[in-house]
């Protein structure tokens, strides 16, 4: 683990008390975790977080545990309650006027029904800043559907613009409508931080994947609805609806590469192919760009990766080896930078996750805990609360708490 610098956090003192379970939430507590917040991951007796039970190729690490969990959960203790249980809803709210956050990714209502809202924590500390994700809002008509990652990818066009236009469309490779969601739940609670320094009000924040998305596509729908065109997929390697060739993914012999914005003329003297100079028009490189791409392909396929590379980035071509994910963790720069690390689990043996993706001078993040067990630190949890061992015996004999053992 990186953890053991000895230097202070940013968030140091900041007490989160994280319900929030699968991906959008716990990847927000976890950035926070990285700099130095307490996270209290609060999860279901029993079962725990969801995304304990969901894994990827139908395989777990070390034999039982989920890389979906581990990879979004660290830097955090875990206490597994029922929250259904009255006694259970009393103790959080007396943890709730110690601590300075609250973050939650339930269906909308779900969490006020059981007494968890914004408004019964604001009662009993008016400083907590209280952030809620969700997949569509907290109200509207597609307040009761599922808000899963897939589905706002569909829905807000993302989708339809990725992949080939004689192909079904294609979604990311990657959680990207729920990641953007964890990211905008980062912003918005710093953001309420600040803030309360100022004024000691806490307030309610509200976050949602159909918002995060379309913010995120800001370029794509503003050429839509301005410039009165749509976005059809070119049948290409073209790698955007809406830009000309060159923009794409080309074969080499033995493997690919991505060529980005630069000059036309620059490529394809680069390539020794003049007579590509006959496409060197904006209009023509859009209009033609899938006969481009077609043309440009057949130059890219007699060069060898490494070899093309060279040539292309003498001559400053926006351009980069195309890796699966393997491979780009073995990148040079990715090694550089120690982007890649790992840490000792207690079931999962020695995990190798991805490191803090930012550098600061006086406050670095750092990964100082694994991901957690069930329940794995509720007692300890709740005796910094103040909370006698006689009760935390009573929560765990009436089965109120649990612990993975």
């Amino acid at each position: 683990m990186d953890g053991g610098s000895g230097m202070q956090k940013a968030l140091e003192g900041v007490t989160i008390l994280d319900f929030s379970h699968l991906l959008q939430g716990p990847f927000a507590t976890q950035l926070l975790g990285d700099l130095g917040a307490n996270v209290i991951k609060i999860e279901r007796a029993g079962p725990g977080d969801l995304f304990r039970s969901m894994t990827f190729f139908a395989k777990w690490v070390g034999g039982s545990e989920s890389p979906n969990f581990l990879a979004w959960n660290r830097n955090k203790r875990s206490i597994a309650l029922n929250l259904k249980s009255p006694k259970v809803h009393d103790l959080i709210m007396e943890m709730a006027k110690k601590a300075d956050v609250v973050v939650q990714n339930f269906r909308p209502g779900v969490f006020d029904r059981l007494g968890y809202g914004y408004d019964d924590f604001n009662a009993v500390n008016p400083r907590i800043v209280y952030c809620s994700g969700s997949g569509y809002g907290e109200d509207g008509p597609y307040v009761d559907r599922p808000g899963q990652d897939m589905l706002l990818q569909g829905l807000t066009g993302l989708a339809s613009n990725t992949g080939r236009g004689d192909q079904l469309p294609v979604p990311a490779g990657a959680g990207l409508a729920d990641q953007i969601g964890a990211m905008n739940m980062v912003y918005g609670i710093l953001a309420a931080l600040y803030w309360r320094e100022k004024t000691g009000k806490g307030q309610k924040i509200e976050v949602n994947l159909l918002a995060g998305m379309l913010a995120h596509l800001a370029q794509e729908y503003v050429a839509v609805l301005n410039l009165g065109e749509d976005l059809e997929r070119p049948k290409s390697g073209i790698g955007h609806p809406g830009i000309q060739a060159p923009f794409g993914i080309y074969e080499t012999r033995d493997g690919h590469v991505s060529i980005a914005m630069s000059p036309f003329k620059t490529l394809y003297e680069a390539l020794e192919a003049p007579q590509l100079a006959v496409y060197d028009d904006l209009e023509t490189l859009f209009d033609k760009r899938d006969e481009v791409w077609e043309k440009v392909n057949e130059e890219t396929r007699k060069f060898g990766t490494d070899d093309l590379l060279e040539r292309l980035l003498a001559v400053d071509v926006w351009c980069a080896e195309v890796k699966d994910i393997r491979r780009a963790a073995e990148d040079p720069q990715v090694r550089h930078m120690g982007l890649i690390t790992s840490y000792d689990h207690p079931k999962g043996g020695n995990v190798k996750v991805v490191a803090p993706a930012i550098r600061m001078s006086e406050t670095p993040p750092s990964i100082d805990r694994p991901a957690p067990m069930i329940g794995e630190h509720g007692p300890e949890i709740l005796a910094e609360f103040g909370v006698p061992q006689s009760e935390i015996d009573e929560l765990m004999a009436s089965g109120d708490m649990t612990i993975e053992t």
